[in-house]
C-alpha cells in the first residue's frame, strides 16, 4: 500500500465491515474482541506505523489497573502473555516529604502484599506486536505504515482514503489517539475543567527504588522486596513522578504537574526535566543519571472530552480519540475495556438488523456518567498531592469506590446489561452524589496546598479489611439479584466511609498518621470495618 500524496481517483477500492483507524491499544484491542466474539465480521485495522514498533514503544499507559487488567487477561484472553511477556505490578506505591539519599526517611503508602485480582506493568510495543501478529494470523487485515487521508461518512457505507487505495466500510472506528482523524473531519473535541501537563521518557536502565534505602526495616515492611515492580510515585504539591518498570528492561518515569505549581517550560525538555528532578527528586535524579534516553515527549492540557464517542450511524471513537482523563490512578485501558465493549455490541446489534438508534445513546450516557466520576477524583485535587494526610483519606475511599461500583459495574457485566442497569439507576445515582460529596471535601483541603515533615512510616493498605475485601469481591461470580444485593451493601458501606472521611478532612492536619500503621489501626478499624 502506497502512502504518497496525489489523486486519489483511481484509487483501488476494497471492503470491510468494521474499519478501524489506529493500530496501538486501542484500536488492536478492539479488533481483538471482534474478532473473538463476531468472528463472521471483515475487519480491518489501519496504523500509521510500522508492525513491529519498537520495545518500550513512546506511548502512554504501561500501569493497568483491575478492570483494564481483567479486560486484557479474561475478556481477550491474554492471560499468558501478561503472564510471559509482560511483568505483574505491585500496586500503586506513594513516596511523601524529603527523605534525602534514604528512601526509608519518606512516608511510604502501599501494600506489603499484592492484592488479589493481578494488575500489570505493560510494556505497549510488546503487547502491540503480539497483538498484531496474533490478529493477522487470526484474518484480521492490517495495514501498516499507512496513513488516513481523508474520511467519508455516508448512509449506506462510510470510506476511508490510504494512499493510493479506498476502503469502503459499514462501521468506522477512529481509535487513532490524538491524531483522531475523525474527531477532527466532525468536530467534536471538546476541553474540560482539568488543566495539567505532563512530561516523560523512558531510559534504558532498570531503575529499581530497593537499592535507594540500605534500611534493614524498610525492607522487611513487605514481603516480596521488590518495591520497583509497584507503580511508583513521587508525590509534591501540586505535582506527581511516576517510575514504571518495562519487561524490556527499560523503565518509563514521567513528571505530571498542575502548572499553577510546575510551570511547563520548567520540564518540556529532558534536560529540564533532569534539572527540575534534581531539584525536587534529587535520589530519583542521581538513579537516572547518565542512563541511555530512548525518547522524550511532552503534552500540555492533557485531557480532554469529546462531544459525541457513539453513534447509531454507524461509528464510534473509542481510546484517547474519544477522551482521555488523567494518568495518575491508571484508568486509561479501564475506558478502552468499557468503550470498546459498547462499541462491540452496538456493531454486532446492527450488523444483524437491529436498530441502535435508541441503543447509542443510552451507552454514551453511561460511558459520560463513568467519565465524570472520574474526572472528580483529579479535578482541583493536584495542590494536595504532596499531603500525606489528605492522600491516605483520598485513597482509601478512591479504591473503594471504584471497586465497589466501577469495577462491580464491569466484572459483573452489569454494565452491558441495560435491563440491569435501568434497576440500579437510582442507586447508582445516589452513590455519584457521594462521590460527588466527598471529592469536594477532597478539594477543599487540596487547596492549602500542605506538606508534612517526612517521618518514615509506612501506612500499609493491605491491612485495611475494607480495600482486600472489596478487592477480593471483584473475582465472585454474581447473578443478577446478587448483583444488586452486593451493589446496595456496597453503597451501605460507602455512606458510613464518607462519613467518617469527611470528618476527618474537616480537622485539616489534624490526622494522627499512627492511626493508619499496621500495628495501630484500633479505633479507626473498629469504627469503619469492624
Amino acid at each position: 500500500m502506497s502512502n504518497e500524496n496525489g489523486s486519489n481517483e483511481n484509487a483501488s477500492m476494497s471492503t470491510t465491515d468494521v474499519c478501524i483507524l489506529g493500530g496501538g491499544l486501542a484500536g488492536l484491542t478492539l479488533a481483538r474482541q471482534l474478532r473473538r466474539n463476531h468472528s463472521e465480521l471483515a475487519v480491518t485495522v489501519v496504523e500509521r506505523s510500522k508492525f513491529p514498533v519498537p520495545k518500550a514503544v513512546h506511548k502512554v499507559g504501561e500501569s493497568t489497573v483491575e478492570l483494564g487488567s481483567h479486560y486484557l487477561s479474561h475478556d481477550l484472553g491474554l492471560k499468558d502473555h501478561l503472564a510471559k511477556a509482560q511483568l505483574p505490578k505491585y500496586g500503586l506505591r506513594l513516596f511523601f516529604g524529603e527523605y534525602g539519599d534514604d528512601l526509608a526517611n519518606a512516608d511510604e503508602l502501599g501494600v506489603s502484599r499484592v492484592l488479589k485480582v493481578p494488575t500489570y506493568q505493560i510494556d505497549r510495543g510488546i503487547l502491540e506486536n503480539h497483538l498484531a501478529e496474533e490478529l493477522r494470523a487470526e484474518g484480521v487485515t492490517v495495514y501498516d505504515g499507512s496513513q488516513v487521508r481523508s474520511v467519508s461518512l455516508d448512509r449506506e457505507n462510510h470510506e476511508v482514503s490510504i494512499g493510493s487505495e479506498r476502503l469502503r466500510c459499514r462501521w468506522l472506528i477512529d481509535a487513532a489517539s490524538r491524531t483522531s482523524p475523525l474527531k477532527q473531519a466532525l468536530k467534536l473535541a471538546e476541553p474540560n475543567d482539568h488543566d495539567c501537563n505532563a512530561a516523560w521518557f523512558r531510559v534504558d536502565r532498570k531503575i529499581e527504588v530497593d537499592q535507594w534505602s540500605s534500611d534493614a526495616r524498610w525492607h522487611g515492611r513487605v514481603e516480596d522486596p521488590r518495591r520497583w515492580l509497584s507503580t511508583n510515585h513521587l508525590m509534591g504539591p501540586g505535582y506527581w513522578v511516576w517510575i514504571i518498570p518495562l519487561s524490556s528492561g527499560a523503565t518509563s518515569i514521567g513528571i505530571v504537574a498542575d502548572p499553577r505549581f510546575v510551570a511547563l517550560d520548567e520540564i518540556n525538555s529532558h534536560a529540564r526535566s533532569m534539572a527540575w528532578l534534581a531539584r525536587h527528586q534529587p535520589q530519583c535524579a542521581q538513579a537516572l543519571e547518565g542512563a541511555p534516553v530512548l525518547d522524550f515527549r511532552f503534552l500540555r492540557n492533557y485531557s480532554h472530552s469529546c462531544s459525541r464517542l457513539f453513534s447509531s450511524e454507524r461509528w464510534a471513537l473509542t481510546g484517547e480519540s474519544g477522551v482521555f482523563v488523567d494518568p495518575f490512578y491508571s484508568p486509561g485501558t479501564d475506558f478502552i475495556a468499557i468503550g470498546n465493549g459498547y462499541i462491540c455490541d452496538l456493531i454486532a446489534r446492527e450488523m444483524r438488523g437491529e436498530r441502535i438508534r435508541s441503543r447509542a445513546p443510552v451507552y454514551e450516557t453511561l460511558y459520560r456518567s463513568f467519565y465524570q466520576s472520574t474526572l472528580q477524583l483529579y479535578q482541583g485535587q493536584y495542590p494536595g498531592f504532596g499531603d500525606r494526610d489528605l492522600m491516605i483519606l483520598k485513597t482509601i475511599w478512591d479504591y473503594c469506590y471504584y471497586w465497589a461500583v466501577l469495577g462491580l459495574l464491569y466484572f459483573s457485566r452489569a454494565m452491558f446489561n441495560m435491563q440491569l442497569m435501568t434497576r440500579i439507576g437510582p442507586t447508582l445515582q445516589e452513590l455519584q452524589a457521594q462521590n460527588t460529596c466527598i471529592q469536594d471535601h477532597f478539594r477543599k483541603v487540596s487547596a492549602k496546598a500542605r506538606r508534612h515533615p517526612a517521618e518514615g512510616r509506612f501506612v500499609d493498605q493491605a491491612k485495611l479489611p475494607c480495600l482486600v475485601r472489596l478487592n477480593a469481591e471483584l473475582c465472585e461470580p454474581l447473578d443478577d439479584d446478587a448483583f444488586v444485593g452486593r451493589l446496595r451493601s456496597n453503597g451501605e458501606f460507602l455512606v458510613q466511609l464518607a462519613d467518617v472521611l469527611s470528618g476527618l478532612t474537616e480537622n485539616a492536619g489534624q490526622l494522627p498518621l499512627t492511626a493508619f500503621e499496621t500495628e495501630n489501626l484500633g479505633d479507626l478499624r473498629q469504627r469503619l470495618w469492624g
